[in-house]
């Protein structure tokens, strides 16, 4: 079910104009109706979404020649094909083996969760580090954060990142200012809320949010999202060990559609840290999460229909705090700026970006910063290839960018 994607989450809102445009008159006739595995066909002679990402780090050779991985010391030792599932799991099993005071709880985590991330951890470390809790998001965020205060660490899981607004109020009014309402006399840095989030075809509208912007609006936590299996097992270690509570959205339609070769010994990658995942000179393309899939997409094409032109790509990978240095100094030199993510236009997380990085290069900017983001409409079902901001989306904007 997690392995199909609707050919319009990549192909976008505009797609039958857009296809009209970009494909050869053979392929207009053409049903889109395919998944993002490796049958999905190419606009053009691109070979579209996850399946061909040049992102993903595939061979062991890949795998080594990665620099933060190198850092790490990890590279060279051994490594396996896992799906971002597979990834989270194996961080959740590093954390369990190695700290005593970790447990992990959600509903149905028991039993390894309704997308198996925790899968087999009740079995490998008992059912009192590994347990169910009521259907209360509330109840889950609450008792972490009392776990977390009394020097646990907490990996909670809130089933889906939809469910996580009756948790509010422990996240942003407890959790968040726990440290500083006590002058740091007590912390609650053990706590870690995972969340599967955003669109994964069929979701409809509580099912498919993405709502990292109302918790980016909070000082005191941190938030992170992933793109990747390597990414999110170094991140979610980093997460956990943090000394300050995280949530950790976890795009679900990666978490059988990404596959990498990843290290299988313990490492973390650096929050509050952007990846520039493809280096260029005329345009800085920035997102995270699945979203990044769609960016390489639109990317790929603008290359290919502008000669010449190269565009830098940024994976943000931290929401809060974010690493506004790395995409500014990215901008200093393109001298333009396209923001994509999931989650509505309106005041979402790309505006922010948005406004931080015209404060700093607004002598150096050459065109309007472009935002490509979901709707303002609550996440539709049958018309989700409207909301979502697809590759062409996301190549329309680039190319309005670059020829302004």
């Amino acid at each position: 079910m997690l392995l199909r994607l609707p050919r319009t989450m990549l192909l976008g809102s505009r797609l039958y104009s857009s296809i009209a445009r970009l494909a050869p008159p053979r392929q207009q006739s053409r049903s889109y109706s395919a998944s993002v595995d490796s049958s999905v066909e190419p606009i053009r002679g691109l070979d579209l979404g996850v399946a061909h990402s040049k992102l993903l780090l595939r061979t062991v050779a890949s795998m080594r020649n990665n620099a933060e991985l190198q850092a790490q010391g990890v590279s060279e030792g051994d490594s396996k094909k896992m799906n971002m599932c597979q990834a989270i799991n194996d961080a959740m099993r590093h954390t369990l083996a190695t700290d005593d005071t970790a447990v992990v709880f959600g509903e149905d985590v028991a039993f390894g969760g309704v997308f198996r991330c925790s899968v087999g951890l009740a079995e490998e470390f008992g059912n009192e580090r590994i347990f169910n809790t009521p259907l209360t998001e509330q109840g889950i965020a609450g008792f972490a954060i009392g776990m977390a205060a009394m020097g646990h660490t907490a990996v909670a899981e809130i089933q889906f990142a939809d469910y996580i607004f009756p948790a509010f109020d422990q996240i942003v009014n407890e959790a968040a200012k726990y440290r500083y309402r006590s002058g740091n006399e007590f912390n609650v840095g053990g706590l870690t809320i995972r969340a599967p989030c955003a669109a994964v075809g069929h979701g409809g509208h509580y099912h498919s949010q993405s709502p990292e912007a109302f918790f980016a609006h909070v000082p005191g936590l941190k938030v992170v999202v992933p793109r990747s299996p390597i990414q999110a097992k170094g991140l979610l270690l980093a997460a956990i060990r943090d000394p300050n509570p995280t949530l950790f959205f976890e795009p679900k339609i990666l978490y059988r559609s990404a596959a990498e070769q990843v290290p299988t010994d313990d490492y973390v990658l650096p929050l509050s840290k952007a990846e520039v995942v493809r280096t260029g000179k005329d345009v800085t393309v920035v997102g995270y999460g699945a979203q990044m899939y769609a960016l390489e997409n639109a990317v790929q094409m603008i290359e290919r229909d502008m000669p010449g032109v190269t565009c830098e790509l940024i994976d943000l990978r931290t929401i809060l705090p974010y690493d506004a240095d790395t995409v500014a100094e990215s901008v200093n030199k393109t001298g333009r700026l396209v923001v994509a993510h999931e989650a509505p236009r309106t005041q979402g997380f790309a505006a922010e970006l948005a406004a931080e990085i015209q404060e700093r290069c607004f002598l150096r900017l050459e065109s309007p910063i472009e935002r490509v983001c979901g709707l303002f409409v609550p996440h539709p079902l049958v018309f989700e290839r409207f909301y979502m901001p697809c590759a062409v989306r996301s190549y329309e904007a680039i190319r309005r960018s670059l020829s302004y």
